[in-house]
């Protein structure tokens, strides 16, 4: 998806797909950079049915790898036509990228109730920045080396932030309700994490007997197979399903909006709506 999305913003800004390439390379090699390190922060030992790389190999080849990454994904951009402007936005992106993962590891650590509870508007926040920072800059860096106008690059990552953040509550719900054969990830795995991910925040902030009995299920010590089963379970009845769904397709909706704002070629339009399209299908 974001080397489509590379590609795809270069022919928006008029550009021969071929432009945005050296994009789709970077992105490509900064998200694998980032899952490499993500899979050792989560501890996480399994990727699409397979073994993660620090398990297969060990934490320090796989931090090593990832750091490879990111410095062949910089020189990519560095040898491109406006190599400067792009190293900057790509580096921009990062930062966002690092400070959202940031927060994501921090959210573990503070309670499921009380004044510390963590907010829907700060998930938000922590997802715009740990995913929708490389979808936007992935359309972003294809549209720059295209030689489309500021504006349209602005609204190309606006796009991708949005779309960042539908897209990381629809991995929300398939952390908890998706098949692992499918998925790739271990069931209720986000959950055994203590990961704050939006259809428990939104389960939380209900008032009713299975938000009140969620809160219990998860503050109280159990039987991990058993504690997990009836989270899902409270999760589903407290509308922390329904609520994420209905969140996610609101940002898709802003997604369009912002491809509607923007000075962008007809056909590269189309295709850029029939990728959202297929993000809806697929996960939601």
């Amino acid at each position: 998806m974001r080397q489509a999305l590379a590609v795809l913003g270069a022919e928006a800004a008029g550009a021969p797909g071929r432009a945005g390439v050296p994009a789709a390379v970077a992105v490509e090699l900064v998200h694998t950079f980032s899952l490499l390190h993500d899979d050792i922060m989560d501890g996480d030992e399994a990727r699409r049915g397979r073994p993660t790389v620090w398990k297969a190999y060990g934490a320090g080849p796989a931090v090593l790898a990832g750091d490879a990454l990111f410095a062949l994904a910089v020189e990519v951009l560095a040898a491109a036509p406006a190599g400067p402007r792009a190293v900057r936005t790509l580096s921009a992106a990062l930062g966002d990228l690092v400070r959202g993962q940031a927060d994501d590891l921090l959210f573990a650590a503070r309670p499921w109730t009380g004044p510390r509870r963590v907010r829907p508007a700060e998930y938000r926040a922590m997802a715009e920045h740990k995913t929708g920072a490389l979808l936007g800059c992935a359309g972003a860096l294809g549209a720059l080396l295209g030689g489309a106008d500021p504006a349209t690059v602005a609204a190309l990552d606006r796009a991708g932030r949005h779309l960042g953040i539908a897209f990381q509550i629809a991995d929300d719900v398939l952390g908890i309700w998706g098949d692992p054969a499918v998925t790739g990830k271990p069931v209720h795995g986000d959950l055994r994490e203590g990961k704050k991910t939006y259809p428990v925040l939104a389960a939380l902030a209900g008032a009713d007997a299975p938000a009140r009995r969620l809160a219990a299920v998860l503050e109280a010590p159990a039987a991990p197979a058993q504690r997990w089963r009836e989270a899902a379970a409270l999760i589903d009845a407290a509308g922390g399903r329904s609520a994420a769904l209905t969140e996610a397709r609101r940002h898709m909706a802003a997604v369009a909006d912002a491809l509607a704002d923007a000075s962008l070629r007809t056909p590269a339009v189309e295709e850029l709506r029939s990728l959202l399209d297929f993000l809806v299908r697929r996960d939601l």
